[in-house]
């Protein structure tokens, strides 16, 4: 998982052109789906062997690569942190919509759950639980962030569980302390997990992860 707020990387080129892609694990049509959203100046592979330490052999596992390269020069970021207001985040945010909806043709998003990381979990958290969100079957944001003016709909509230180390280095504890408060006041059922670590998804979590996924699963 790639460090987020690197102290010396370059500006961005002006002009960038964005690219999307994905990677796939696991079999097509199961009719469950974890769906992955990397860090900032990571990839699509970055979260991928994530996939099947959480969920089944039944469940298909997407993990999508953001669409702007990163202005280090390598790995991918959903919009660029370093520019002031974020002007990028308006369309990062329409676009990864437009991605779900596609995948939902596929796995309709009630059986679908996601998990991002860092800049990754800032936008699962914006696009599924805004006004006009999605109907995912659930959201896991590890040590994530609330997006400017970012407000929970509580028309359409959905289960999500939260992880954050507390010597976050990177994303400081407090952001998934905001985010948490902030879902609980929309009508949203949250969760924090908190442990001894800094800017990461830890290990000791996965029991309890695993356990949300299961439980957000449509019964059949």
């Amino acid at each position: 998982m790639a460090d987020e707020f690197p102290p010396t990387a370059p500006a961005a080129a002006p002009g960038a052109t964005p690219a999307a892609g994905e990677l796939r694990l696991g079999p097509s049509g199961t009719g469950k789906r974890l769906v992955l959203l990397h860090g900032w100046g990571a990839d699509a592979d970055d979260l991928l062997e994530l996939g099947p330490m959480l969920v089944g052999a039944g469940v298909e596992i997407v993990a999508l690569q953001a669409p702007w390269p990163h202005p280090a020069g390598s790995g991918r970021q959903w919009y660029d942190l370093q520019q002031s207001e974020w002007p990028q985040l308006p369309e990062a945010r329409l676009a990864l919509r437009t991605r779900l909806e596609q995948l939902g043709r596929e796995t309709p998003l009630e059986n679908t759950l996601v998990l991002g990381f860092s800049q990754g979990a800032a936008m699962a958290i914006d696009v599924i639980s805004s006004d006009g969100g999605l109907p995912c079957a659930g959201l896991i944001g590890c040590s994530g962030y609330p997006h400017p003016q970012w407000q929970p709909n509580a028309a359409k509230p959905s289960a999500v569980l939260l992880t954050h180390g507390i010597h976050d280095p990177v994303v400081p504890f407090a952001a998934s302390k905001a985010l948490q408060k902030q879902l609980e006041e929309g009508g949203h059922l949250s969760q924090l997990l908190r442990f001894e670590g800094g800017h990461t998804i830890d290990q000791g979590l996965f029991p309890a992860m695993r356990d949300f996924i299961a439980a957000q699963w449509p019964q059949s």
